[in-house]
C-alpha cells in the first residue's frame, strides 16, 4: 500500500501561483511514477503533469503547459506542482496519484495509476 497525502491547495487571485505538495509512504517511492490529475465539479477527472521514476520525463496537459512545473524528490519522498499563471478554469479539485513501474515511462490515464489521494482544493478568483 502506498499513503499518499495533499497539501498546498487554496484560494488565490487569477495570475497567482500555488505549490501543491504530496508526501507518499508504504512502499519505495522511486518504484512509483507520479501523476496530477484534476476534477472540477461535474465534470470527469482529467490529466495534469506526470513525472516518470527518475524525473527522467514529464508530461503535461495543454492547458498547463508553460504554466506548471511538476517535480520530485525521492529522498523526500514528495511529489510537487507548481502552479503559476493560475486562472479560474485552474480551479478544481487536484489529486496526486501513484503508478507502480518497471520501466521509465510515466501515463497520462486515471486509470492506470494504484494509489491516489484523497485531493487538496484549488480556488482561483477572478
Amino acid at each position: 500500500q502506498v499513503q499518499l497525502v495533499e497539501s498546498g491547495g487554496g484560494l488565490v487571485q487569477a495570475g497567482g501561483s500555488l505549490r501543491l505538495s504530496c508526501a507518499a509512504s508504504g512502499r519505495t517511492f522511486s518504484d512509483y511514477a507520479m501523476g496530477w490529475f484534476r476534477q472540477a465539479p461535474g465534470k470527469e477527472r482529467e490529466f495534469v503533469a506526470a513525472i516518470t521514476r527518475n524525473s527522467g520525463r514529464t508530461d503535461y496537459a495543454d492547458s498547463v503547459k508553460g504554466r506548471f512545473t511538476i517535480s520530485r524528490d525521492n529522498a523526500k519522498n514528495t511529489v510537487y506542482l507548481q502552479m503559476n499563471s493560475l486562472n479560474p478554469e485552474d480551479a478544481a479539485g487536484y489529486y496526486c496519484a501513484a503508478d507502480r513501474r518497471f520501466d521509465w515511462s510515466a501515463s497520462i490515464f486515471p486509470r492506470e495509476y494504484d494509489y491516489w489521494g484523497q485531493g487538496t482544493q484549488v480556488t482561483v478568483s477572478s
